[in-house]
Parts: structure tokens; sequence; C-alpha cells
């Protein structure tokens, strides 16, 4: 979504580094591109005003022209703005107090209302409540039928005693006199948080309706909808593709209804986004979550600090272990970690684990972008086939169990029959088992204290207590005759050292001090031997 407003603050960012004291031309030329990137991006005009101007007051005040590294300052006064304009701080969801709590959805039609309320729903569910959907958008042609669709998929029920419109047809006749009535979304609303209420669910999501603009008849609607179950929380979803009308559309909700937060859809698209960058600033509504997909996991939590960071190119490490800890297994991490540190074989059963805990995380395009400084290498990212994860994931289900615990067992039938399995060439099958013995070579080497091919100064565990230990070694005078009596003193020390050597720690096993010649320790040294 922000890839072209990065790459041309990347670039700007780029001109500043190595220049050890910025002068005022520097920086009008850098609020200037910065200005130009903004509006390419379609964010609102007021809202590119402001930025820039308090861009432009701190970058030439005492903060920067005092800072060591004026570059570096002025990226992280951008940052400060960029994290200002998208809302400050993650705002979470009001809960009622008595449940349930009630959340209802508004926008044009085609934002992406029905597929959220999915989403959302899924995302409730996930943390252990118990969602419904009710259906009250019964004007759009099947738009009940959508979301009895993706609350199966996701899991949670939908309260639809009426069908809305099946028919395909407009609400208004085809004489023009009369409006066609498909039921009574006010009703349907209601009816929904009764229904919950004797269910015991503990949460409802409300999908209202929708028109292609704004108009009259859509806000009393959703008004009178909002009048009659006084939601704990209203929604505003809106389309983050559709640039500068995104301002206007807001601020009309924000009359007709008052919505309570914001919901950005479609975040994954190619559009400049700068309905993103607009919204929170215009209505003072806090951006909620944003939805980056077509399923119902594509869906997370909008943090303005973490959206900066992306829009800047400095990745987005915090969600990223985030979604790391939601997809692998404790369990698993613990055996993984035995395994590695005994230096045991690691298996295509260890591999398709994490192969299944990569695919819960989402996508790896997706992944791979939260790095920093990954903006530099889209066209790799692009070129990147994650099906090839499905291939290899074939390969391996086609071996037997004793196969996948003794990949070196494979002979030349063996990986015939593999490939016939998995649809795949036997070179294809060669070339898996071969990078996967050089993994497993490479595990081993870490395990043992080697260092990573290609790594320099990256080392295992092993190698590193090994340097550690070295280092304690040392010390050694260079005076012969110094040297040799601290060896005697080693000495004397090792033959009156108990059999069995006591604890690890040197607690019991007789006196520690037995075999000390006081006489030969340093100055000062006899107090704490408690003479």
């Amino acid at each position: 979504m922000f890839t072209s407003l990065s790459d041309r603050l990347t670039a700007t960012f780029k001109n500043l580094r190595g220049k050890g004291r910025l002068s005022e031309s520097d920086v009008n030329k850098t609020i200037r591109d910065i200005r130009m990137a903004l509006l390419d991006a379609d964010v609102a005009l007021p809202v590119v005003k402001d930025f820039t101007h308090a861009v432009r007051e701190r970058a030439l005040g005492a903060e920067v022209s005092q800072a060591l590294n004026p570059a570096q300052q002025v990226v992280k006064i951008v940052n400060e703005e960029l994290v200002d304009i998208l809302g400050q701080h993650t705002r979470p969801l009001r809960l009622a107090k008595t449940a349930p709590t009630v959340i209802m959805l508004a926008g044009l039609q085609g934002s992406g209302k029905t597929t959220l309320a999915g989403k959302l729903g899924k995302w409730f569910k996930d943390q252990g409540n118990t969602p419904l959907l009710v259906a009250a958008d019964l004007q759009r042609p099947n738009a009940v039928t959508q979301l009895q669709v993706v609350g199966e998929r996701a899991g949670v029920p939908v309260f639809a005693p009426e069908k809305g419109n099946v028919g395909g047809h407009d609400a208004v006749g085809p004489t023009g006199e009369g409006t066609r009535s498909f039921g009574d979304p006010v009703e349907v609303a209601e009816d929904g948080i009764q229904y919950a209420v004797s269910k015991l669910y503990n949460v409802v999501i409300v999908d209202t309706a929708g028109r292609l603009a704004v108009d009259q008849e859509l806000m009393q609607q959703a008004a009178d909808i909002k009048d009659a179950i006084e939601p704990d929380e209203v929604l505003f979803v809106i389309d983050a593709m559709i640039g500068q009308a995104a301002v206007e559309t807001a601020k009309a909700f924000l009359e007709g209804i008052d919505f309570s937060g914001v919901v950005l859809s479609k975040l994954d698209g190619d559009a400049r986004g700068g309905a993103a960058l607009s919204v929170a600033k215009i209505t003072g509504r806090p951006i909620m979550f944003a939805s980056i997909g077509e399923g119902v996991k594509d869906f997370e939590i909008f943090h303005p600090d973490r959206m900066a960071s992306r829009i800047l190119d400095m990745g987005d490490m915090l969600t990223l272990i985030e979604q790391a800890e939601r997809a692998f297994d404790r369990q698993q991490v613990a055996e993984m970690e035995r395994k590695f540190l005994a230096a045991e074989d690691f298996t295509f059963d260890d591999f398709l684990q994490q192969l299944s805990a990569i695919k819960r995380m989402g996508s790896l395009k997706g992944m791979l972008r939260m790095m920093p400084g990954m903006n530099q290498m889209r066209e790799q990212l692009d070129a990147l086939d994650e099906r090839e994860f499905d291939r290899v994931e074939a390969m391996i289900r086609s071996m037997t169990p004793f196969e996948r615990a003794h990949p070196k067992q494979i002979n030349g039938s063996r990986r015939q029959r593999i490939a016939a399995g998995s649809g795949m060439q036997i070179g294809d099958v060669n070339q898996l088992l071969v990078r996967f013995g050089d993994a497993q070579k490479m595990m081993k080497q870490l395990a043992r204290g080697g260092g990573i091919p290609g790594m320099p100064g990256v080392t295992g565990p092993g190698k590193r207590g090994q340097k550690q230990v070295a280092q304690r070694r040392k010390g050694k005078s260079g005076n012969p005759a110094k040297r040799a009596e601290q060896e005697r003193a080693a000495a004397a020390a090792s033959a009156n050292r108990p059999a069995g050597g006591g604890s690890a720690f040197g607690l019991g096993g007789g006196d520690p001090t037995a075999g000390l010649d006081p006489s030969k320790l340093p100055k000062g040294f006899e107090k704490f031997l408690g003479q």
C-alpha cells in the first residue's frame, strides 16, 4: 500500500546522509520532497500542510542543529510526526461491563464491511470470546448469504431471520412508486441483541447496509439502528484505496452517525494509501484495525508507531514477533532447542513442523516485508514463489516415516517413488535432499560452536564458551621466575584439593583454603582468608 510513499521518503533521506550539518536550504529541499511525496500518495492537503509545517519547525530548531547526526535526527522527527497523524496511540476496543458487547459496522457499499464482520468475529473467537454476527444489511443483493458464508469460514454463527434481497432487485419498485421491502433492518438488529442475550453470546457484530455514495437514506437507516441497539463501538469501515474521497466520506459519516473508530480495509492493495494518513487526523477518531487480505485471518490491530516504521522502511519487528508467538508451539520450540543443543539430527518431521508454523503466520512475502530495509529488495520479494513451500511439503509427505527420520537412507528407487507420489521430478527430490543435508551440517556446526558459513563472527554456544575459557586462562606473568612461582602455587592447590573436587560451585568438599600459602598471595589478600 505505501510502496510509492516509502520509496520517495527513503530517497529523500538518502540525500541527507553524510552531512555533518544541515543548512536551511537542505531542510527546505527535504520538506519540499516530503510534501510532494505525501501529495502523490493522495494525503489530504490540510494534513500535508500541518505535517510539513511541524517537521520544518523542528528540523530548523536546536533539536537538529545540535545533534551529532542531523540526518538521523530528521528521520526521527518525520517518524514521530507520522505517528502523530496516524493517531499516536493504539486504542483497544471498549467492552461492555455487562455482556454482550455490541459493535456496529458502517460504511459505503463495497468498503468491505461484510468481510470485516467475519474477520472481527474470528479475532474475538481466537481470544476466547463467543461472537455472533447479525445480518442487518437487507438491501444489497445476497448480502445476507455472503455474511453466512463468511461466518461459516470464520467459524462464527450468524443471526439472519430475514433473507433480504436475494433476487438482485433494486429497492425501488419497477414503476418508481413505493419501495420494495426486504425486511426491517432495525428490527433485525434489535432481535439479534435479544438472541445473543438468550444464547449467552458475549460479543455481537452488526453488519449494516451501505450505498455507492453517501445519501440521506443511508445515514438515517444507520442512525436508526444505532439509536435502537446503543452499540458500545461504531466502527467506520473505509476502503484504503479510494484516495482523496476518503476524507469527505469520513466527514459525512462522522456528522451522520458519529462513529467511534476507523477500520481500514484493503490495506494490502496497490493504491497510494493516502486515506490511512488522512482519516485519523481529519476526523479525530483513531484507526483501530486494518484488513490486509481476503482470508479471515488477514486482520490486525492498527499500531500507528509500527505503521510509521513500515512507511519509513524501518520494519515492524514487534508485529513479526507477535505473529511468531501465536504460530509456534512452545513445546515444539523447547524440543527443537533441546535437539539443537544436543547436536541431534534435524529431521524432515522437524522441518514439517516449522513449515506449518510459518504458514500459520501468513504470507511469507508479508513477513519478509516487515524486516528493516526490505523495500530495497522489492524485486526479489516479488519474484519469490510461495508455492515452492507446497511443493516441498508434497515431497516430504510422500516419504515414509523411516525416510523422514533417516534421509541418508533414501536411495534411487525411493527417490523415484517420492517424485512420483508428489508429482515432481527426481531432480527436484535430489535438490531437496542436498539442501536438507547442508542444513543439517550447518546446525551441527553451530551446536559444536562453529560459525555460520559466510557470516564471520557469528558462533554457536560451544565456540563462545571456549573463547571465554581461553580468556580466563590468560594472565600468566611474562617473568619466568614469577610464572614458575604461580605454577608451584597452582600445583600445591591442586594437590591439597579433596578427592571428588567438591561441588560445581566450590561448596563442600572440605576447607576451600587448605593448601594455600598466604605469603604467596597478593598483599592485603589475607583478610579474605579470615586470618
